[in-house]
């Protein structure tokens, strides 16, 4: 358990070993002087390169021969190229994902992705670009999108994104200042780009297309082709690479761009909890809980959760929720995060609105889920509420969940030393033929398998309904854990690139999320979320930093071209 896939000192040698590459700080000069003096090419820009730092006058002699570059030489010529796609690429980059953004490729219930015109033209969109820069395409029946850059060996190696993007609840897209987004209109504030997609997984879509094109027009050799495949089922399930598996070989070796940096080797297993309680009448002289709405998508931590009231004591209820709502939210924002409760009477009801913080569902620690709050708050506030099926909810949710997402309240939690702790989040809440689902995102991480929490977890829930006399259903669905052991050149070449474009510390982590790198083989995932930021992805006002898409196409070229041309992946 201790031993973290690896041997981390081994890796750090290997990086330590370029001592004649060039690194941030000479990146950083790099792009200052040609910002102020834009070369018209990049063998212009490698002359002026060289000029600035001898070093580098070998590597782009080398270079100029149109030789194959071995060591020093081609990390050098591949970080250049990386900084030369990112300076002169970059508007070119969001423009492509304004245009990806603008395509709502949310799956429907009504019809399949591979049917869905937003999913189609985006497909059409990639092969319009792949064609202009001089790329092979290939749509494998609108399941899979496949761009590829041949090299001149018989290996490969492959690039994995996705199209496909999680519901939005469009009435959360607001800033802080209170300017109104639209979640499928990229909207850029300062460094800022807003947009359903931009970080989860448009931008990297867009960004690695790019420096597809960047090592096409450099000419350099490139040994392994490079086969780029966009996912279109990515966020519900992964069917599109499930139906490509079963119609085409996968690469042996895989590059997944929907994580986060430096080199993600573990994930944990997403699962679905879904409760469903049967709908019952109630008795309108009590309050009637009418409707209870959070998050559009199960793995989505939601913004705001709301309740619908109704019945003959609407008075009396308004009373309750007013007298209580200080004092509700001063005793669990104390360590628990910041969230709003609002309070409104209609003409014959009353609405509560908690606001929280949205917060990818891997991910509950960054956000603040309004939901179990506004559960909580409505049994604490005092009202008795008519029995049917929305205040069995309102229970079930507080006694096993409560406002923690650790399974502390239903006694399962766990936790891994490297992959972290088991999380819980109850998000989503609707009604719909004949019953109301209740779905929590849980996240599993090692020390367990899928089999045995989930009997854990159905018998809590099953003890509970008895004790309470209430009739639940249960549909469990719990993937299981990934850890890699990618030993060697390739996952020590990311790490290099990583460290030294970045300057921040480079060893392999584990992610919370799941991807689609469960099922590839030999599947890494490589950004494109930065250490030490809120991931955004599934959040309300989701944003791409420009500064941070800059690191990625420099960093998505010098991969290309590195991993491209490694005597061995392992």
């Amino acid at each position: 358990m201790k031993r973290i896939f690896l041997s981390l000192l081994a890796l750090s040698l290997a990086q330590g070993a370029f001592a004649e590459t060039v690194k941030k700080p000479e990146i950083d000069k790099l792009a200052i002087a040609e910002q102020a003096k834009v070369s018209p090419s990049f063998p212009a820009f490698l002359a002026e390169a060289a000029k600035a730092y001898p070093k580098l006058k070998a590597s782009v002699a080398a270079y100029e021969k149109m030789t194959p570059l071995a060591g020093d030489d081609l990390i050098n010529i591949a970080r250049l190229l990386g900084l030369y796609n990112r300076l002169h690429n970059q508007q070119a980059v969001i423009s492509a994902i304004e245009a990806m953004v603008a395509l709502p490729t949310v799956r429907s219930d009504s019809i399949p992705p591979y049917e869905s015109k937003p999913m189609i033209d985006f497909g059409l969109l990639v092969e319009a670009m792949a064609k202009n820069f001089d790329l092979q395409y290939r749509n494998v029946d609108n399941r899979i999108f496949e761009v590829t850059l041949p090299g001149k060996g018989r290996e490969e190696f492959g690039i994995l994104t996705h199209a496909d993007v999680v519901p939005v609840t469009p009435e959360e897209w607001v800033l802080e200042d209170g300017t109104r987004l639209d979640p499928f209109k990229l909207t850029r504030v300062g460094g800022y780009l807003y947009g359903r997609g931009t970080i989860d997984d448009k931008g990297s879509v867009a960004a690695v297309l790019y420096a597809m094109k960047a090592v096409k027009e450099s000419r350099l050799p490139v040994e392994r082709t490079i086969r780029l495949m966009i996912e279109t089922t990515e966020e519900t399930g992964g069917d599109g690479m499930k139906y490509y598996r079963d119609k085409t070989s996968l690469p042996e070796y895989n590059i997944v761009l929907d994580s986060k940096y430096p080199a993600v080797v573990a994930e944990k297993g997403s699962g679905a909890l879904k409760a469903f309680f049967p709908v019952e009448a109630a008795n309108d002289k009590r309050t009637i809980i009418t409707a209870m709405a959070g998050a559009a998508a199960a793995n989505t931590i939601p913004q705001i959760a709301t309740a619908s009231l109704k019945g003959s004591d609407l008075a009396q209820t308004l009373a309750k929720l007013n007298a209580a709502k200080t004092a509700f939210v001063t005793k669990y924002e104390s360590g628990g995060g910041k969230f709003a409760i609002d309070i409104v009477k209609g003409a014959d009801s009353v609405q509560v609105k908690v606001t929280g913080t949205s917060a990818h569902g891997s991910r509950p620690e960054e956000g603040v889920n309004p939901l179990p709050r506004l559960t909580l708050f409505l049994q604490e506030a005092g009202v008795a509420f008519a029995d049917n099926h929305y205040a069995k909810a309102v229970k079930y949710l507080n006694d096993l969940f409560g406002t923690g997402y650790l399974g502390d309240r239903m006694g399962v939690g766990y936790k891994d030393g490297f992959m972290g702790a088991l999380t819980m989040s109850p998000n989503f809440i609707a009604e719909r033929d004949g019953k109301l689902e209740v779905t929590a995102n849980v996240r599993m991480p090692r020390g367990n398998t899928p089999e045995k929490l989930t009997q854990v977890i159905t018998g809590k829930i099953n003890a509970w309904a008895a004790v309470n006399k209430a009739k639940v259903d249960i549909d469990y669905q719990q993937g299981n854990w990934m850890a890699r052991d990618p030993k060697g050149a390739w996952l020590a070449t990311l790490l290099n690139i990583f460290g030294d474009t970045t300057g921040l510390e480079a060893k392999p982590v584990p992610t919370a999320g799941s991807t689609t790198a469960k099922l590839m083989p030999n599947a890494i995932n490589f950004g494109p979320a930065m250490p030490g930021k809120k991931y955004t992805a599934h959040n309300a006002n989701e944003f791409k930093e420009v500064a941070d898409l800059d690191t990625d196409m420099q960093m998505f070229t010098e991969m290309l071209v590195r991993i491209g041309n490694l005597k061995q992946m392992q």
